[in-house]
């Protein structure tokens, strides 16, 4: 089936029994190798959207307040809009899970900012997508080996990545303020505008 942009509502299409996984979409769900997500969704674009993830075991979700709880924060500190409140968001995961074989699940929610061509700009709808895969619960009492590693997460301004979420909260600040472009600055120095390159002619 393929899935438009239309607002998410609790109504839930599908005809199947038993499901090895589960994904969902604005309101439309099926098997995750069956569903199809528009190409102008802004995650496509951008990297444009919020997650977060959890467990559930014997067809029940771990700790669903807290993550429902970060997951609606995230959202809110980035300007997007989840397309349903959180009580139904609630009840939809604990009615969806049941509907996949295996008990112990991995649960995991993504809101992006909308569809839309290529533009930075962004007063969009949000779209909701959800996945559900079996996996078992961890043992979080059995010690394992790490690494440590710097953290670079935000570091890589000069790589073309497709997340560009500050270039759109940037673009969208410049917008409401009256203006065409966001300069970035770190301290003194110049890096790059939100969509476009900058020069900058000194000494004449």
């Amino acid at each position: 089936m393929t899935m438009g942009s239309a607002r998410q509502t609790p109504a839930l299409i599908y005809g199947g029994i038993h499901n090895e996984n589960l994904g969902y979409y604005n309101g439309k769900y099926d098997e995750i190798e069956k569903m199809q997500i528009p190409m102008i969704d802004r995650v496509c674009w951008f990297g444009d959207g919020v997650y977060d993830a959890t467990y559930a075991h014997n067809h029940i979700v771990f700790d669903m307040d807290a993550h429902l709880t970060r997951f609606y924060n995230s959202a809110k500190l980035l300007g997007m809009n989840i397309p349903i409140e959180r009580d139904e968001l609630d009840k939809l995961l604990r009615e969806l899970v049941k509907k996949v074989d295996d008990g112990d699940q991995f649960v995991y929610m993504q809101v992006t900012r909308g569809n839309g061509l290529r533009g930075h700009i962004y007063p969009m709808q949000g779209n909701l997508w959800i996945t559900l895969t079996p996996c078992p619960v961890a043992d979080t009492y059995k010690p394992i080996d790490v690494i440590t590693y710097e953290d670079k997460r935000f570091y890589y301004c000069n790589c073309k990545t497709l997340n560009l979420i500050p270039s759109c909260l940037a673009a969208t600040a410049a917008d409401r303020a009256g203006c065409q472009e966001a300069i970035f600055h770190r301290g003194n120095i110049v890096t790059e505008c939100a969509h476009s390159n900058v020069s900058i002619f000194k000494d004449g």
